[in-house]
């Protein structure tokens, strides 16, 4: 759009929980405006915001989507968002992006972890923000209930600028309270028919109007003194009025409609082109200088010097990747050269491209506020800023989620192992909330990510994109073994087979190193009893021996060996045959130093509503966990407790189940501690039994 039309744009997100019709309210809104000509439907994958084949087959929303309209003048950019907590980071993300957000709320009683979650991110951003109750068309929808929710739960301030006209099946339009109006729908045009108020109508409406008038007028002193003194505002004081405490967080207008039947939708782009802030009424984008960490403010000024935040990547295995980014100042254009200030490399821009759903369109320029995209960046990732060379600025990269779940991957076939570190290195990219490493110690492939519905989508995505097919399986535990105890013992190898033999003797003796000591081989051999370049044999034989485990197959970890006599033959003696040597040396002394099992120990944060906080800790306490303490924040208490890492691989649908979907939990790798013996003796059961049948050998047992 021109440069001097920047006070007639408004960049928005919808959000809210999953299930609410996000998704079918920017597609009534799209069509409304006649930037779509027929209304979609997600669940047949027909809506123009539906952009994954993952989408349509789950019916909910698993990545933001975009798209631009143009009502009465305004131009608005939507950015569409998942509500499904697995997915809350990549809302989130977008909302960094935006000016202000449209929550989609439900009046079914059903408000989730997911909506507190989300407002609470609108209001800690200071973003303003419109409600829109939806799906009045449906059962058991009440506008009242959404509004008492909006109050007592979210804490938002609600002041209704619509109201609903007839209830579920006969819901059929809203009284327009600022304009004191009846809209009536006829069909799904999203084309009203308007009524003069009358009877009850008349007087919902002036009860309505007044409460408004009250909110507005309590936002300023002045207007509150006019108001008491005069008992109403006038049209334009109330209209400017409201802007502003839209503007500064301190009202929330609620609107109510139906995005499958295209009612109330009007009303709704009257107030994002009315009531919402333009980019350059926003606060200045905060930043530093790459080099010196200097802070730096960017105004939305398309005059300004360019810079750019790419907040979201998209992988196409046929077109190359896309970056996403919001124009956060100046003027991007096609062609351009930018530098990435977070890599310190430079960039060519090909073809700008406006987004819309499922396509592209070619645009020119952009200008600060705007969303759009570019594809086949050579370095550029998520979180990144690109800039003027000249102006250089850096924004700080969003705060990466933790994963809360981790599954083992099996290729199904060899190609498919070949590709799949390629392919998940691709989705990585795309999705910054997903995490995946090869275990050093079990050798699996580990996906983590935010929810098993994550992870399970991730692997659609695979096959879908990368033609990358495999199982998942839940990781093993990769314990480890150490000793307790002190233990001296010799290892001597010696075999005479026509020709030369073999001959290798030492004397070593083993002890414990403190938790995390790793390993430590010390030489005190004197007077030659071993020749110096045998040495490197004994530890290099000691060093794999550990390697292998001694109880179950796991390695050896917190020990201090150390080789302090032994003896050689001139001829027989060689490097193997001291390899051989120390491993029976080292095999004999731990018979007698009380090997022992250890498991890893995961520090975990549990955040759940008060009413749960007994059954959450009683769960922690059966899986052998050990609470450290808890604290009230934000409303919900904080559990942090330390569990053994093989209690809680599947702890995220039970603790779902436990909360009623109200708990979130964060978790860490805090140390290695002795498993207890009646579990010990299990595992190494399990993995004997493994070894015996052939399988992957003892890293087979998991627990």
């Amino acid at each position: 759009m021109p440069v001097e039309e920047i006070g007639r744009l408004r960049t928005i997100a919808i959000v809210g929980q999953g299930g609410t019709g996000k998704t079918q309210l920017a597609e009534a809104m799209l069509f409304t405006a006649g930037a779509i000509t027929r209304i979609g439907r997600p669940e047949d994958g027909t809506a123009a915001m539906v952009t994954e084949p993952e989408e349509t087959t789950r019916q909910i929303s698993i990545t933001s989507s975009f798209h631009h309209l143009n009502w009465k003048r305004t131009e608005v950019i939507i950015a569409d968002t998942p509500g499904y907590s697995a997915f809350l980071p990549d809302s989130f993300a977008t909302m960094q992006a935006v000016d202000a957000v449209v929550f989609v709320a439900s009046g079914g009683g059903d408000l989730k972890v997911e909506a507190e979650k989300l407002f609470a991110r609108v209001k800690a951003a200071e973003l303003p923000r419109l409600v829109f109750v939806s799906r009045l068309d449906k059962e058991r929808i009440s506008f009242d209930a959404a509004l008492g929710d909006l109050e007592k739960t979210l804490d938002a301030k609600p002041v209704a600028l619509t109201l609903p006209l007839g209830s579920e099946l006969n819901f059929n339009g809203v009284i327009d309270v600022l304009a004191m109006k009846a809209l009536t729908y006829g069909d799904t045009s999203g084309k009203p028919r308007e009524e003069s108020l009358t009877g009850e109508l008349k007087t919902r409406a002036d009860e309505a109007r007044t409460k408004l008038c009250e909110a507005v007028a309590e936002t300023d002193d002045a207007l509150l003194e006019k108001y008491l003194e005069q008992g109403e505002l006038d049209e334009e004081e109330l209209r400017a009025a409201l802007r502003a405490a839209v503007m500064a967080g301190k009202l929330t207008p609620v609107f109510c409609g139906s995005g499958v039947k295209n009612i109330g939708i009007g009303p709704l782009l009257d107030a994002v082109a009315a009531l919402l802030p333009a980019p350059n009424e926003r606060p200045a984008w905060k930043g530093a200088g790459p080099s010196n960490g200097t802070p730096i403010e960017r105004p939305a000024d398309p005059a300004a010097p360019f810079s750019a935040f790419v907040f979201k990547t998209v992988i196409d295995p046929f077109a190359g990747k896309l970056s996403i980014f919001r124009v956060v100042s100046g003027t991007a254009h096609s062609d351009a050269n930018v530098l990435n200030s977070t890599r310190s490399s430079k960039e060519r821009f090909g073809q700008l491209l406006r987004l819309e759903g499922k396509k592209q369109s070619p645009g020119g320029t952009a200008i600060a506020g705007e969303i759009v995209a570019v594809a086949k960046l050579k370095d550029t990732t998520t979180g990144d800023t690109l800039c003027d060379e000249k102006a250089p600025i850096t924004y700080p990269a969003p705060e990466k989620p933790l994963p809360v779940i981790s599954f083992a991957i099996r290729p199904k076939t060899r190609a498919d192992e070949e590709k799949a570190s390629q392919a998940l290195a691709r989705l990585v990219e795309e999705d910054p909330s997903l995490e995946t490493h090869r275990d050093p110690q079990t050798h699996e492939i580990i996906l983590s990510g935010t929810g098993q519905m994550h992870i399970e989508v991730t692997v659609e995505k695979l096959k879908r994109k990368f033609n990358v097919e495999v199982e998942l399986t839940a990781p093993k535990v990769p314990y480890k073994e150490t000793i307790k105890g002190r233990a001296e013992a010799q290892g001597k190898y010696k075999r005479q087979s026509g020709g030369r033999g073999q001959y290798g003797d030492c004397w070593l003796r083993i002890e414990p190193l403190p938790r995390g000591g790793g390993f430590e081989f010390v030489d005190q051999i004197v007077g030659g009893a071993i020749p110096r370049q045998y040495i490197p044999s004994v530890e290099k034989g000691v060093r794999n021996t550990l390697a292998e485990g001694f109880q179950a197959g796991y390695p050896m970890v917190d020990i201090k060996v150390t080789v302090y006599d032994g003896s050689y033959h001139e001829v027989d003696s060689s490097d193997m045959a001291f390899q051989i040597a120390a491993s029976m040396g080292l095999k004999n002394a731990l018979e007698k130093a009380r090997p022992v099992l250890l498991e890893p120990i995961m520090a975990i944060e549990v955040s759940c509503p008060d009413e749960c906080m007994g059954d959450v800790i009683g769960d922690l306490n059966s899986r052998r966990g050990r609470v450290l303490g808890m604290e009230a924040k934000g409303g919900v208490q904080v559990i942090k407790a330390l569990v053994p890492m093989s209690e809680i691989l599947k702890y995220a649908p039970d603790l779902r189940s436990i909360t009623s979907g109200r708990g979130a939990f964060e978790q860490r790798f805090s140390h290695y501690d002795e498993v207890p013996a009646p579990i010990a003796e299990k595992v190494i059961k399990e993995a004997r039994e493994a070894k015996e049948a052939g399988g992957q050998g003892a890293h087979a047992a998991g627990h």
